[in-house]
């Protein structure tokens, strides 16, 4: 049965911060938590969301920097993700299954090595080094509010998108200002990303782990190279299992999302 939106919950993070999550499925139901990345907030993820039934619940987060939650705050880095993400699992009570996107993977994955976790899946994790050279240009569009530049910046430079593609995305003006939007936390994310430095090993507390990469980014930079730089990084007790999602890339939860929801359905069985 298809997960319906029931409501939103909100937990302060300290700092003047807060985050949020939507809720789909039975609120009171341990189920899947979902940490999306950057350019990205979790009413981007509702039709993945609402495709995943393997749950009793599917907890969608919106991450800090994007409304309704708070603000990054001064001291924001990548452990501050870690932080917020474990403050949010305690509260909810011990969830079956976490999934996390992009720099939303590393995020879960960091997670699994302060806590044990039954289950994480992380779709196409990044990792340090990852769009390093594209922090001075994006630091001075952030330094102009020249969000469209921010865009342009990630999904040229780093996305690898050619002039056709962004005109495209560029022709849907809701779309494009919800990416301006979006891309406001770009560069510190960026710049968090890029200032941790890697650990050995990465979810060394989970029972399971599953790594996707989309088949379009298999070996391919800038997201298939750093997935295999996860990868080798997911300790080997761990013996994580690598799937491919067939004919997508980075952005498979706008471009696929049911097919994205079936696969996250298939590993919610034991192996």
């Amino acid at each position: 049965m298809e997960q319906t939106f029931q409501n939103q919950k909100k937990w302060s993070v300290g700092g003047g911060s807060w985050v949020t999550a939507d809720v789909y499925g039975d609120p009171d139901a341990p189920g899947l938590l979902v940490v999306p990345g950057a350019m990205s907030d979790a009413h981007a993820w509702r039709h993945v969301a609402t495709a995943v039934d393997a749950w009793p619940s599917v907890t969608v987060v919106n991450r800090r920097g994007r409304a309704p939650s708070g603000p990054l705050t001064d001291g924001y880095s990548l452990r501050t993700e870690v932080e917020d993400l474990g403050l949010i699992l305690d509260e909810c009570a011990g969830p079956q299954a976490l999934f996390g996107w992009s720099y939303g993977g590393l995020i879960a994955l960091l997670a699994a090595n302060d806590r044990a976790l039954r289950q994480v899946i992380a779709y196409e994790p990044v990792i340090r080094p990852f769009g390093s050279h594209v922090l001075p240009d994006l630091k001075a569009a952030e330094g102009k509010a020249d969000w469209d530049a921010t865009v342009e910046i990630v999904n040229r430079q780093i996305a690898g998108l050619d002039a056709a593609q962004i005109e495209t995305l560029r022709a849907d003006p809701q779309a494009w200002a919800d990416l301006q939007r979006l891309s406001r936390p770009a560069h510190a994310e960026l710049a968090a990303l890029n200032a941790a430095a890697p650990p050995d090993e990465l979810a060394r507390r989970a029972d399971r782990v599953d790594l996707i990469v989309g088949q379009c980014n298999q070996g391919t930079a800038p997201y298939g190279t750093s997935f295999d730089d996860v990868r080798q990084r997911v300790t080997r007790a761990t013996r994580a299992e690598v799937h491919v999602l067939t004919g997508q890339g980075h952005l498979a939860h706008l471009q696929a999302p049911t097919e994205l929801g079936h696969l996250l359905n298939g590993l919610a069985t034991g192996r």
